[in-house]
């Protein structure tokens, strides 16, 4: 009786929302693990799951609540007695139930932490099936231990999400000490996905995400920063709502709007106002050059495009503006405040104290390919595709709002927009947005003064900060992530003896929002960017000439809806999107990029890397300063041209280099070419088709 009184009122003062509930069907030897976010996840479960449930404790723990687990069935345990694991071995095996928390501990940094070995230990010793629990919503409770880090309250509302029940297979083949590694990682896998699951459930409007975001972080958190301004959540909601409504007149038929705009808090309250409207921003890329701009511009059927004319004049793009102006209705935000009056205003106060949500379904924005293989590509991600990507990277890495994010990518760049940007403003983290990634002595003054915890690059531009660095100016950075380009070792050897920083690298694409993979503090190997986040399918496609790896195909909830192609309009993606990349994924689920589809080259019939022609090449001449390209031959079907800028390189030493350490030569290079300096794209990504088309102007000769 006491027990149901306690759960009705727990129901009502918690909200409490149980998902999935019914796959808890205790058949046989069952263990229950959760997550663990506060001192209250055991009364919750106590009062939810059966009540022969028995409940494992730590000896110092028990004696902490030892009023409260005389009302339950429970054990406590020594965890660095081996023997207290064989008494819940025995309990398991009698076929009663009994709950875990695989971490040992309440969580500290609001992620989940390390999973120990025990929990291996029980599973291989049982063969158990495994009922994963995620339990959310209690970290902002006063019962957990992160006061520190988040905003918290009495009773917040708590949700408790069932994974899919599992069990871990015993392999004859294995030592016993692997095999348990082997469950305990696997099981912090599987716990990634039942979080991740546990996050996606609702998938909102963007604009109403932000809403959640400050009622649950405070109104008065600081949360976007720039060189001239900074915004509360109250004010970037207040102004979005302002803007949105001195823009609907003008924009009220046109369904994609063009957002011409650098990294700042105004392209931000833009893209909000627009989110709220349900419009689709098709967010331009301002480096790519006045054809590829104004091909993207007519590739997403544009009318109007957003900009500023305060940008415009310090970008110096008056040229590209009164190109598009023949085209296109150009909106000047300054314009759009200059008619801001006293009742625009209150009209705005007023959307904001009413909390007034998006009406619109089906939203989406609009990115943009490089251009390197043609026209510009639009790329349509529904705000369902950028929401699961945040919640993917946020299941498998610890962050809270009490970090503070320095973002240089630019926002028309995926990882700039999804990691950079949206992550911390639904995450309350503050962030502070650079125009200009190549800043590389501004923006290590910035994260000094800023005191910045985490930090977005491409090795190239990562290289160029820690060159110019002080060795004291990251004091405060706890992650670092590089993704975009292969972490160049030089980078990563650069940060870890300067700043005692070990740089984490990721891969993702602009059609997956853009994350596939990461490394983190729990699953980290070196040479690789880490393993696919929770959510992802994957296989590998056979390669003619491959022999190792293949082509990368996906299947996830952060996957495109399709793409926009000029001439043809919108494209659907196939079931499977082919990324494109080879790559490797060994027996522990860490992938190697071993190179682009386009990046190879045939040579004599074989199938050669240009990837590994740089590779090798960086290791023989001590530089990264080196780029791979391939021409048609007559003669030999394809040959391979080097670049580098370093005036010593000659194929002679790079043939006895690879001779030396018995590589093929087929490996090596028509043609050694040295060049004064190596063109990038804006993301810091070699840009091999302005090398190309430089090399054909210099050699005519050779085939196209």
């Amino acid at each position: 009786m006491l027990r149901s009184l306690l759960l009705y009122l727990f129901k009502f003062l918690f909200k409490i929302k149980l998902i999935n509930f019914q796959r808890l069907r205790f058949n046989g030897p069952s263990v229950i693990i959760s997550n663990h976010v506060s001192f209250l996840d055991a009364v919750f479960l106590y009062l939810l799951l059966p009540s022969n449930t028995v409940f494992v404790a730590n000896t110092a723990i028990a004696r902490r609540f030892s009023w409260f687990l005389r009302y339950c069935n429970h054990i406590d345990i020594d965890p660095l007695n081996p023997y207290s694991l064989k008494r819940i071995v025995q309990i398991v095996m009698a076929g009663t139930p009994v709950v875990l928390f695989p971490e040992g501990r309440i969580s500290t940094t609001g992620g989940l932490m390390k999973v120990y070995d025990g929990i291996g230990l029980i599973a291989h010793k049982t063969g158990a099936t495994l009922y994963p629990l995620a339990i959310s919503g209690l970290e902002y409770s006063k019962a957990s231990r992160l006061k520190d880090k988040l905003k918290t309250c009495w009773l917040p509302d708590a949700q408790i999400y069932a994974g899919e029940p599992f069990k871990l297979a015993v392999d004859p083949g294995k030592s016993y000490r692997n095999q348990k590694m082997y469950f305990s990682e696997k099981i912090q896998e599987v716990m990634q996905e039942t979080l991740f699951a546990s996050k996606n459930q609702q998938l909102n409007n963007l604009f109403n995400q932000l809403l959640i975001s400050a009622r649950t972080h405070g109104p008065n958190k600081t949360i976007v920063r720039d060189a001239g301004q900074t915004m509360s959540y109250r004010t970037l909601i207040i102004a979005s709502y302002l803007i949105s409504n001195k823009l609907s007149s003008k924009i009220s038929t046109e369904n994609n709007i063009g957002v011409l705009l650098p990294n700042a808090a105004a392209n931000v309250v833009t893209l909000f106002s627009l989110f709220y409207q349900g419009k689709t921003p098709a967010i331009l890329n301002f480096s790519t050059g006045i054809q590829n701009i104004l091909a993207s511009a007519e590739t997403a059927d544009l009318k109007t495009i957003i900009t500023s004319r305060q940008f415009i004049t310090k970008a110096g793009l008056g040229k590209l503006v009164d190109l598009l102006a023949h085209r296109h209705i150009i909106i000047y935000l300054e314009d759009v405040k200059g008619t801001v009056t006293l009742g625009d205003k209150l009209i705005a106060l007023l959307q904001y104290f009413r909390k007034k949500k998006s009406p619109a379904r089906n939203h989406k924005l609009i990115l943009f390919t490089s251009g390197s293989e043609g026209r510009p590509k639009g790329v349509v991600l529904s705000h369902g595709n950028i929401m699961a990507n945040i919640n993917q990277v946020s299941s498998v890495v610890d962050f809270t709002s009490r970090d503070k994010i320095l973002n240089v990518l630019p926002i028309f760049h995926s990882f700039g927009l999804t990691v950079g940007t949206l992550l911390p403003i639904f995450s309350g983290m503050e962030v502070y947005l650079h125009p200009n990634p190549l800043h590389y002595k501004i923006v290590p003054e910035l994260s000094y003064d800023f005191s910045a915890t985490i930090l977005f690059g491409t090795s190239t531009f990562l290289n160029g900060y820690g060159k110019n660095a002080h060795p004291y100016d990251f004091y405060s950075i706890r992650y670092v992530f590089a993704g975009a380009e292969k972490l160049k070792e030089e980078t990563r050897k650069l940060w870890l003896d300067k700043f005692g920083i070990r740089i984490l690298e990721g891969y993702g694409t602009t059609e997956t929002a853009p994350v596939l993979s990461i490394n983190t503090p729990i699953f980290n190997k070196k040479d690789t960017v880490g393993k696919f986040l929770p959510g992802i399918s994957w296989k590998l496609q056979e390669v003619e000439g491959v022999m190792s790896g293949g082509n990368l195909l996906i299947k996830g909830p952060n996957v495109m809806q399709g793409y926009l192609v000029h001439g043809k309009g919108f494209v659907p993606v196939e079931s499977w999107y082919a990324s494109g990349d080879v790559v490797e994924v060994d027996y522990q689920g860490y992938i190697q990029i071993k190179s682009r589809l386009k990046r190879f080259s045939k040579i004599s019939g074989e199938m050669i890397s240009l990837n590994l022609v740089e590779e090798l090449a960086e290791q023989c001449f001590m530089t990264s300063e080196v780029a791979a390209i391939s021409f048609a031959d007559s003669k030999k079907g394809e040959i391979i041209v080097l670049l580098t800028t370093l005036k010593t390189a000659s194929r002679t030493s790079l043939r006895n280099f690879l001779m030396g350490v018995n590589q093929s030569m087929l490996l090596l290079p028509a043609r050694v070419e040295i060049i004064d300096k190596l063109p990038l794209l804006p993301s810091g990504k070699t840009d091999y088709a302005e090398i190309t088309n430089n090399c054909r102007r210099r050699q005519p000769n050779v085939d196209t």
